[in-house]
C-alpha cells in the first residue's frame, strides 16, 4: 500500500472514496464537506492524504487547522475530519495507516494537538483520548467520549484546556452530530 499527499488532480478520487465509505445520503453530505474544506482558506494549513492499493485509491484522511481559545498557552492544533476507506477494504488497517502517517507529518510540522469527533470504539486504539477532561471543548456540543484529542507534543495536554474552533466549512452544527 502507498500513502501520499493528495493534490488538486486527486479531487475526483477523494470525493469518490468519501462517498463510497459513508454511503448514500451521508456519503454525499460528507463528500460536499470535504470539497468545501479543501477549498476553505480558513482550513489551512491542512494535510490531505490518500491510500492506494495497487492503482486503486482506497482511502483518504483530512486534517484541517484548529484553534484553541481560552488556553493557558498558545497551541497549534488540527482536526481530523473525515477518515474514509472504501468498504471492500475495511478491516485491513488502511485507516490506521492513514492516521499514523498523518500524525507523523503533523508532528514534524509542529502541530501539538489533534482533535477528532469520532467513534469511541475506534480512535482510542490509535492514541486518542477523551478531550474533556482534560478540558478541551468541541466547537459544538459533543459527548465526552466522541470528542477526542491526541497529544503530539509532550506537555501540550498540560495546558488549561480551552474552546476548540474549526475551519469555516466545518463550523456548522450539522457536522457535529455523533
Amino acid at each position: 500500500m502507498i500513502i501520499r499527499k493528495s493534490n488538486s488532480d486527486d479531487l475526483p478520487d477523494i470525493l469518490r472514496v468519501v462517498k463510497e465509505a459513508f454511503g448514500g445520503e451521508k456519503g454525499v453530505e460528507v463528500s460536499e464537506l470535504v470539497n468545501d474544506l479543501l477549498m476553505d482558506a480558513s482550513a489551512n494549513p491542512m494535510l490531505s492524504l490518500l491510500a492506494f492499493h495497487e492503482d486503486e485509491t482506497v482511502g483518504h484522511i483530512l486534517f484541517t487547522k484548529a484553534q484553541v481559545s481560552e488556553s493557558s498557552r498558545p497551541l497549534q492544533a488540527a482536526i481530523l475530519a473525515p477518515l474514509a476507506v472504501v468498504p471492500k477494504y475495511f478491516s485491513q488497517g488502511i485507516g490506521g495507516k492513514l492516521i499514523k502517517e498523518g500524525l507523523n507529518l503533523l508532528t514534524e510540522s509542529g502541530v501539538q494537538l489533534v482533535f477528532v469527533l469520532g467513534h469511541p470504539g475506534y480512535y482510542p486504539s490509535h492514541g486518542f483520548i477523551p478531550a474533556n477532561p482534560p478540558g478541551f471543548e468541541a466547537p459544538f456540543q459533543a459527548s465526552g467520549k466522541a470528542w477526542m484529542v491526541q497529544e503530539l507534543s509532550p506537555g501540550a495536554l498540560e495546558s488549561t484546556g480551552g474552546q476548540g474552533h474549526c475551519a469555516d466549512a466545518l463550523n456548522e452544527l450539522k457536522h457535529w452530530r455523533e
